[in-house]
């Protein structure tokens, strides 16, 4: 491990493979505000699917709770990577069965940018750290390989990239939500490796949770570089990293 007063990129890497939300973006969201709820069970009732704010608060965790363990139980008859089981559903199905559970049948777009609604009402703030564009652009100019993997639903990471002005750096965009699964599911690493044809030993995992993005990347044979965000877990520490920047605030 080598520790880093501050978080500058080594250039030695063919590929670089980046975290997103606490590693390049920072974000805020607050999903239990009663005010969220209202508004979002007021938008409901636009479309005749009338809900009280806390009903539809308790059916929304309600269902994102039974899909993630219906997904988990598919996800675990893989015995090879049973332990590592971790689901991602798509959360547009949720928003959609909202809608069926009153009697209303909400096609995709409706459902999509019912949970773009959603997102932005929860959505405190959501910026890039700074530097982060100088940081990718300075990699792109160099001809490095530029890759995400997240863990994200893509309904609200994709736009939200777009708005950040930073999708245009990379090669590659990989979100979970497309994948049902998430770090550190090894299925997860190995659809970036397989799909981009990366080389573990050239490559650079860079992300600011020890366990999810460290020793997943570290369990794939990638060097990693962590940084310590306000995001990341309570006392949170990445040891074993490759390198190590224990006050990230800023590229």
């Amino acid at each position: 491990m080598k520790e880093l007063k501050e978080a500058v990129l080594p250039m030695d890497y063919e590929a670089y493979a980046f975290d997103l939300y606490g590693t390049l973006v920072d974000i805020h969201t607050e999903e239990d505000d009663p005010i969220l709820w209202k508004k979002l069970a007021l938008f409901y009732g636009y479309y005749d699917a009338l809900y009280e704010p806390e009903e539809l608060k308790e059916a929304y965790e309600e269902l994102v709770k039974g899909k993630e363990l219906a997904l988990k139980s598919e996800l675990e008859e893989n015995e090879r990577y049973a332990h590592e089981a971790s689901p991602e559903i798509e959360i547009t199905e949720v928003f959609a069965e909202l809608y069926r559970r009153k009697g209303v049948e909400a096609d995709e777009k409706l459902a999509v940018h019912t949970g773009q609604f959603f997102r932005v009402l929860s959505t405190e703030y959501v910026r890039v750290y700074p530097n982060t564009g100088r940081m990718l652009e300075s990699l792109k100019k160099a001809g490095k390989k530029v890759y995400l993997l997240s863990n994200a639903q893509r309904i609200f990471t994709e736009y939200e990239m777009h708005v950040l002005d930073i999708a245009k750096y990379f090669d590659g965009i990989l979100i979970s939500s497309d994948y049902k699964t998430r770090k550190p599911d090894p299925r997860f690493f190995d659809a970036m490796i397989e799909k981009y044809q990366l080389d573990p030993k050239t490559t650079l995992f860079i992300g600011n949770d020890s366990k999810t993005d460290i020793a997943g990347a570290q369990n794939k044979g990638l060097d990693t570089f962590y940084v310590n965000s306000n995001i990341s877990p309570k006392d949170d520490s990445a040891q074993s990293a490759t390198y190590v920047v224990k006050k990230f605030t800023s590229w």
